[in-house]
């Protein structure tokens, strides 16, 4: 069974707003994120909560989607992550029921075929963009959750695993950088 995103979950734009030095609330930005699309850990609060209303805020479970540029990706907000609002660059997936878990929505969502359709509507030119329209209406599969949480094992174990292969890559270039640097003395 299918279910158009719009039926399954809330979907609102991040928060326009200005950081400031020192404040108490996160403002997450694109710059906040991987490559891979992860959330980085050092994040500093440059946001003053008195000029946020608690709608604006983040959260656990809450899938923040990177809707513009060439850079798609959707994330889950998670509980260990500090108070945060998310900026324009977002847009702010809130599931209603428990048809679908967050993390199996994140993982559709950045799945190669998923990208595939959403890249394809994207407007703009000079910086593409997918609409809340494209996105209300993507059909999300509907799997039992004991199948969702198989994929989210799954898939986090590659993700495990393309870090650990990219650890080992690392240390054999530096081991023959070594051996070289050796070799010339």
């Amino acid at each position: 069974m299918h279910y158009k995103l719009k039926d399954i979950a809330g979907i609102k734009t991040g928060l326009f707003a200005k950081p400031i030095k020192d404040g108490d609330i996160v403002y997450l930005q694109a710059k906040h994120f991987d490559d891979n699309g992860e959330l980085k850990l050092n994040l500093h609060a440059d946001l003053d909560s008195k000029d946020i209303t608690s709608k604006h805020l983040l959260i656990p479970g809450d899938v923040l989607f990177a809707s513009k540029g060439t850079k798609n990706f959707a994330c889950v907000f998670e509980s260990h992550n500090p108070a945060s609002v998310a900026s324009t660059s977002f847009f702010v997936i809130r599931i209603y029921n428990n048809i679908v878990l967050p993390e199996f929505l994140a993982w559709f969502l950045n799945n190669p075929t998923t990208q595939k359709i959403l890249k394809s509507k994207a407007i703009g030119t000079s910086m593409a963009s997918i609409s809340k329209v494209v996105l209300e209406d993507l059909d999300i599969p509907t799997l039992t959750i004991e199948k969702q949480q198989i994929i989210i094992k799954i898939n986090k174990l590659h993700k495990e695993e393309l870090n650990i292969i990219k650890q080992i890559q690392e240390l054999k270039d530096y081991s023959i950088q070594i051996q070289l640097i050796n070799a010339i003395k």
